[in-house]
């Protein structure tokens, strides 16, 4: 019961995770294989805004645009989910994911620059119509908003895009 309440409560304040080792473990210095890192991961629903051509091996898809409804009614741009996807998920989206050019749908446009690998290249952005919810599991919010180690789950089809709005954050005490 305690352990139970101790990751609820790491999981309740948004903290990374847990570092735990085996009970018959020894303490030892360095990587021995004795530590599990255990991520505490946050699932939340965002409306899919648009794509970004592919790289790499993955040639049907580079990465999900993802936003989410501020109080007044506008979309916020959340960041972007590059993992998760496969052929076959993507194939569901149908007409709402077609190449067809659409206009921005942010009042504020994303940041290019980013304190992560790769920026985001607006030339290399399809815009689609803010009509899908895409279920992602992510690490954190950044400090400059935006979403950290994203991971496309699945679409959501029971949820309309208008619903989707930030999840308050309880604070890290």
């Amino acid at each position: 019961m305690v352990v139970r309440a101790f990751v609820r409560r790491h999981f309740l304040r948004m903290l990374e995770g847990i570092v735990s080792k085996r009970a018959d473990a020894p303490y030892a210095p360095g990587n021995r294989g004795f530590w599990v890192d255990v991520k505490c991961l946050q699932r939340e629903e965002f409306v899919v805004i648009g794509w970004t051509d592919p790289e790499g091996t993955r040639p049907w898809l580079g990465a999900l645009l993802l936003a989410y409804y501020d109080p007044g009614g506008r979309l916020v741009y959340a960041g972007r989910a590059g993992t998760g996807s496969s052929r076959r998920s993507w194939n569901g989206c149908g007409a709402p994911c077609s190449r067809s050019p659409r206009p921005m749908p942010l009042e504020v446009p994303p940041p290019r620059a980013s304190r992560f690998r790769w920026p985001l290249v607006l030339s290399r952005v399809h815009w689609g119509r803010p009509a899908l919810v895409a279920e992602v599991k992510y690490l954190t919010w950044t400090d400059d908003n935006l979403l950290r180690q994203v991971v496309y789950e699945g679409l959501r089809e029971d949820k309309p895009a208008t619903e989707v709005r930030r999840p308050v954050l309880l604070p890290n005490r």
